[in-house]
């Protein structure tokens, strides 16, 4: 009865507290560390007052509008080539904050999913550096992380991308390498409709 009546009082104060901070900071945007630059602020006025049903006329015929600003943001089906056979396969999703998250045709249990961060280079091109936990077959032991580096040029129509890529794998410390492959990555973009 005591700890339900300390909870309720709790809660009731942190309720009550949030009355009364209605001008605190979230995330540090403005307030403590100073105000927001004034075409930021501009820009997040105006994309609140702006109406639901424009985000989609960014550009005409685009359901995504993050591809406006960066062309290569969405999901590929990715194929990995190294020495004339298929090294991977699997989906990948570039974000247009600047992340990437695959998830590789490996088993899952020697960890199928990995993540990187990429950056525009040119008008159509990429370079992506892309983190990888690598176990053996059976799941149980760790080899090392895996650093996989993929230079890639984004198609005319966007729908596609290919380029080169380069696997390091370490041993389990980080420090020593103990292989590297290198070949060819293409990718095809996966849209709502296929």
């Amino acid at each position: 009865m005591i700890t339900r009546l300390h909870t309720v009082a709790a809660l009731s104060a942190l309720g009550l507290s949030m009355l009364f901070c209605h001008n605190a900071a979230a995330c540090s945007l403005g307030g403590a560390d100073g105000p927001l630059p004034a075409g930021l602020s501009n820009a997040m006025a105006a994309s609140a007052l702006a109406p639901a049903s424009d985000w989609h006329q960014t550009v005409p015929g685009m359901s995504n509008p993050w591809r406006a600003q960066e062309p290569i943001t969405g999901m590929y089906r990715f194929t990995f080539t190294a020495g004339g056979s298929v090294a991977d396969q699997g989906f990948t999703t570039w974000h247009a904050d600047g992340t990437e998250i695959m998830n590789s045709g490996r088993a899952p249990m020697t960890q199928s999913f990995c993540m990187g961060v990429w950056t525009r280079t040119g008008a159509q091109t990429y370079r992506l550096n892309h983190w990888a936990l690598s176990w053996d077959a059976t799941g149980k032991v760790f080899v090392g992380p895996a650093n996989i580096r993929e230079y890639v040029t984004l198609s005319r129509d966007g729908n596609s991308y290919a380029g080169t890529f380069k696997l390091t794998q370490y041993d389990s410390s980080g420090k020593n390498v103990l292989g590297v492959a290198s070949g060819t990555v293409a990718a095809t973009r996966v849209t709502a409709d296929n």
